[in-house]
């Protein structure tokens, strides 16, 4: 676990792969939970028998079932002990290169692409690469953006 308790630690680190989150198994309970929490209940997800005959020959995770683990995963790779708040801004460029079946193991790995200044502090953009285990393409490929307000 990498903790940052300076902004000039944090800029330090731009351009740096920051670490990888430990390996973690998408199952179909959490997949349709999520179905459940969204009203995405698009049978691709859910519905294991159908899945089987479809085109990945099982049920895939949502996209932005992946998408929403980001968080989770991150906080195993590093903290910010910063002062002040860190308020979520927003995800640039997601992408969802390969399906996640339900069953495989996923990981993290995290590039701080920037630490920039902003009026009101500063904003910290991470490129996340969420890996599929065993497979070529990641499942998902986003940058998020964090502000970082001192206090």
């Amino acid at each position: 676990m990498r903790v940052f308790t300076t902004f000039e630690e944090l800029e330090a680190a731009a351009g740096e792969h920051i670490g990888t989150s430990d390996w973690v198994t998408i199952d179909q309970r959490r997949v349709n939970q999520f179905a459940d929490a969204t009203g995405d209940h698009q049978w691709i997800h859910v519905d294991v028998e159908r899945a089987k005959q479809g085109p990945f020959g099982g049920t895939i995770a949502h996209g932005y079932l992946t998408l929403a683990l980001i968080p989770w995963l991150g906080s195993e790779v590093f903290k910010l002990a910063t002062p002040g708040a860190k308020l979520n801004y927003g995800v640039n460029k997601v992408r969802f290169p390969s399906p996640l079946l339900v069953g495989s193991r996923i990981r993290d790995h995290l590039v701080v692409t920037s630490v920039t200044d902003i009026p009101t502090g500063k904003q910290m953009t991470v490129q996340h690469t969420i890996e599929i285990e065993g497979q070529d393409k990641p499942a998902c490929v986003a940058e998020t953006v964090v502000l970082l307000l001192p206090s």
